[in-house]
């Protein structure tokens, strides 16, 4: 989106805008977050740090600068107001939600929770900044909804790096990125704006037990993504007594070792007649369709067969990369379902990238836990309010600003005012 193209929906904006503005409290940083918001939607610079920002509105850059890592305002309240607003909007029966990481790549070690971990941006460890969200996914639009920054136990067991980057007291015991997923969930729950019947998300979040029994305490549905590797046992395994031997206590049954497997070797020896093409989306470039196949199976806890679950199995239609599921769903549901559950995270990760190329998702320069939350909220809010374009607009928008490559097209910071679904 360009200034000209703003100028066209201002009243919308200032409308949307207003929703939020009592969240901020203050009159000053309610402005500033007006100011903020707009240039974040209409710089074309390659940062969008608070100098180039500043070009695009009438306050200096050391205003914005203070506004995002000075300012008390509670990123909290706004996120709750974020919610509340998409409430009406993404309401569906079949809506997901869905966990994903994105992480930012970072020179130096003073900016909050920074280390060398994995960054899935690079696709190789790094040193990076990890963050963990919560998005709404269904027919009627998607949008991220919560944010976390994930510190890592090298910053917990740090005070005073912790105190430096201004880390709050009561967020300095480290918490895993499956306890932040649950927090989110839990709070988007608690608050009753948005709701949804199903969670998916990547191996990140499938391989971990406790946050899978932490999903089903809360009465949540997943169908979740766990690694090739995961060990799976026969619904039925099988059982053996060691022979006594006369002395001490008798050796308790034992399950056959090699009833266990990957769920890879389970997925080899599925039959062609127990695969079934399934569409679970319209795609960019058309519907997004694999073969896919599940079974009722058990889980390994302590290396040993544990609970019932289904195994879902996916692959690309020619046979290459297959994926693996888990889910607690019931025993009844249609193959077609877990599909569509499971396939729900994809247009999470083109959100990250319209976010990114945008509003600026990771363009910011502030090192403190205040910057980097404050600036990371009112990105998201940022992509709601394209979001609301679309769907306020409708058609007429979208053939106003159609995306990058069609002809006549704004090129491509036209392009994230006109997704949804």
């Amino acid at each position: 989106m360009d200034v000209a193209e703003l100028d066209q929906v201002y009243e919308a904006f200032r409308e949307f805008h207003a929703f939020f503005s009592p969240a901020f409290g203050r009159k000053q940083w309610r402005e500033h977050s007006r100011h903020y918001l707009q240039a974040l939607l209409v710089q074309s610079q390659e940062r969008r740090n608070a100098e180039n920002l500043a070009e695009m509105v009438p306050v200096s850059a050391r205003a914005l600068q203070r506004f995002l890592t000075e300012a008390s305002w509670d990123d909290a309240a706004v996120i709750a107001r974020l919610q509340e607003y998409l409430g009406s909007r993404l309401a569906h029966p079949l809506a997901v939600w869905v966990l994903d990481g994105s992480d930012f790549p970072k020179q130096g070690v003073k900016s909050v929770g920074v280390a060398r971990q994995y960054c899935g941006v690079l696709g190789k460890v790094a040193n990076c900044q990890a963050g963990v969200f919560l998005a709404h996914v269904g027919p009627r639009g998607r949008a991220l909804v919560n944010k976390r920054l994930y510190l890592p136990e090298g910053w917990t067991q740090d005070p005073a790096r912790c105190a430096a980057a201004e880390v709050p007291e009561a967020q300095r015991q480290y918490r895993a990125k499956t306890d932040l997923a649950l927090e989110m969930l839990r709070e988007a729950r608690d608050r009753g704006y948005l709701s949804a019947p199903w969670v998916t998300g990547d191996d990140a979040f499938g391989m971990s037990p406790e946050f899978r029994d932490g999903l089903a305490a809360e009465g949540m549905q997943y169908v979740l993504e766990v690694p090739p590797n995961t060990p799976v046992w026969p619904l039925e395994p099988t059982w053996s007594s060691p022979a006594y031997q006369g002395r001490g206590r008798p050796r308790r049954p034992q399950p056959r070792p090699e009833e266990r497997q990957t769920m890879t070797e389970r997925g080899q020896g599925l039959p062609q007649e127990a695969w079934r093409q399934v569409t679970v989306a319209e795609g960019a470039q058309g519907p997004r369709t694999y073969w896919f196949s599940a079974q009722r199976l058990r889980e390994t806890r302590d290396r040993e067969p544990g609970g019932v679950l289904w195994a879902v199995y996916r692959q690309n239609l020619d046979g290459s990369e297959p994926r693996y599921y888990f889910s607690n769903a019931p025993e009844d549901t249609p193959l077609e379902t877990l599909a569509r559950v499971g396939g729900s995270r994809w247009p999470i990760e083109t959100e990250f990238e319209t976010e990114k190329s945008d509003v600026g998702l990771d363009e910011y320069e502030t090192r403190t836990w205040a910057g980097w939350h404050h600036h990371i909220t009112l990105c998201l809010l940022a992509g709601v309010f394209l979001l609301s374009l679309q769907q306020d607009w409708g058609e007429k928008y979208a053939s106003d600003h159609p995306p990058a490559g069609v002809p006549g097209g704004a090129g491509d910071a036209a392009k994230g005012a006109v997704r949804a679904g």
